[in-house]
């Protein structure tokens, strides 16, 4: 499993699967090849949703915004 944390504050998001982290690679511009972090708002969401992203990544993701405007999350193995 792959650990999301929100990179604002360092709290533990919740995990996810290999594949969908590679959904999350494939999907979203890394600024280098070492890159593990993304910046996600209500429109990345729902460009993800767009993709097919499975329902429990969007969910998790939609609980890392909280009600901000933004979030930059980070994943760790």
């Amino acid at each position: 499993m792959v650990n999301l944390y929100d990179n604002d504050n360092d709290q533990f998001l919740g995990q996810i699967t290999p594949a969908q982290l590679q959904f999350l690679i494939d999907s979203m511009e890394e600024e280098s090849t070492d890159d593990q972090d993304y910046y996600l708002d209500e429109n990345t969401l729902d460009y993800l949703e767009g993709r097919g992203a499975d329902a429990a990544l969007v969910a998790l993701l939609r609980a890392a915004l909280a009600g901000r405007r933004g979030a930059t999350i980070r994943w760790a193995q």
